[in-house]
C-alpha cells in the first residue's frame, strides 16, 4: 500500500480508482485534490472510455469527508464554500464526462462516500453488509456536496426525506428496490462485476454512448420535443460512423461486432 490518496489502476479502456484509506476509506482533501486532477485527465484520455469508483479492502466503500481536516481546511482555503464548491465542481465533472462510471457501494457509504456514487452513472451493492445513507442530520446538518438533490432526483422526495430526515441507512436490497443502485452482488462478486459493467460499457460504441448520455443524464430536466430532437442529431452523428458500419456488418454475418476499432 502507497501513502497516496487513491490507487489508480488501467485495465485496458476502463480505469479504476480505489480510495487508499482502509478500512474507513476517508475522502480526505488531498483524495479530493487528487480526484479532481484525475478527473480531468481521464476527461482528455480517448483510450479510457469507462471507468470504476470503489475502496480499498472489503469493510467500507467510504465513510464520507475526513471532518477531523474540516476547521484546519476552512482556515487554509478560504472557508467552507471553497471546499464544498470544489467537490460540486468534481462530481459535476464526472456526471456530465460522457463516459460512464460505475460505483462500489458495501460497508459504510455515508454522506460522501454516497454522494460520489450518487454522481456515478451506474452503482452496484453489496447484497448484505452495506449501510447507504446521507445521516448529517445526526450531526445537526444537511448533506452539502448536492447529495440530497441528486438523492431526490434518483429516488424521488418520498423515498430521499426519509432517508436524509431520519439519518436512515439502507440495505443493498432495499437501495435496489428503490431504484437507487441497478445491480446487488455478494461481496466476494462485488468489485469484479463492477470491473465487468465498465468493460461492458467500454466496448459499447463510442459516439452512442457519447450521444446518449449527453441527452439522458438529465433527461428528465427535459422536455419530449427536447429530447427527441436531440436523438435525431444523435441519429446523424452515429450514422456513417465506423462502429456503424462495424455494427451492421456484424449483423448481416451474424457475429458479435467489434466497436470501437477507430
Amino acid at each position: 500500500m502507497t501513502d497516496a490518496p487513491f490507487v489508480a489502476t488501467q485495465l485496458d479502456a476502463v480505469r479504476v480508482i480505489s480510495i487508499n484509506d482502509a478500512p474507513y476509506n476517508r475522502m480526505s482533501l488531498a483524495f479530493m485534490d487528487e480526484l479532481e486532477s484525475e478527473v480531468e485527465a481521464i476527461a482528455d484520455d480517448d483510450a479510457t472510455r469507462a471507468v470504476v469508483i470503489t475502496g480499498e479492502g472489503t469493510e467500507n466503500f467510504s465513510v464520507g469527508m475526513n471532518l477531523k481536516e474540516l476547521g484546519a481546511g476552512m482556515a487554509e482555503r478560504g472557508g467552507p464554500d471553497a471546499i464544498f464548491d470544489q467537490r460540486l465542481k468534481v462530481l459535476g465533472a464526472i456526471e456530465n464526462m460522457g463516459k460512464p462510471w460505475v460505483a462500489t457501494l458495501y460497508g459504510y457509504c455515508l454522506g460522501g462516500g454516497l454522494e460520489l456514487p450518487l454522481a456515478c452513472h451506474f452503482r452496484v451493492a453489496a447484497e448484505t453488509g452495506a449501510q447507504i445513507g446521507l445521516p448529517e442530520a445526526d450531526l445537526g446538518s444537511v448533506p452539502a456536496w448536492g447529495g440530497s438533490a441528486r438523492l431526490c432526483k434518483q429516488v424521488g422526495s418520498t423515498n430521499a426525506l426519509d432517508m436524509i430526515l431520519r439519518a436512515k441507512k439502507i440495505s443493498g436490497p432495499e437501495a435496489f428496490r428503490i431504484g437507487l443502485v441497478n445491480e446487488v452482488w455478494p461481496m466476494d462478486k462485488l468489485k469484479d462485476k463492477a470491473v465487468a459493467l465498465a468493460q461492458e460499457l467500454a466496448a459499447a460504441p463510442r459516439m452512442t454512448v457519447r450521444t446518449m448520455m449527453n441527452n439522458l443524464v438529465h433527461g428528465d430536466e427535459k422536455s419530449l420535443d427536447e429530447l427527441i430532437r436531440m436523438e435525431r442529431e444523435a441519429i446523424h452523428a452515429c450514422n456513417g460512423t465506423p462502429d456503424a458500419k462495424e455494427g451492421i456488418l456484424a449483423f448481416l454475418e451474424k457475429r458479435e461486432p467489434v466497436f470501437n476499432q477507430n
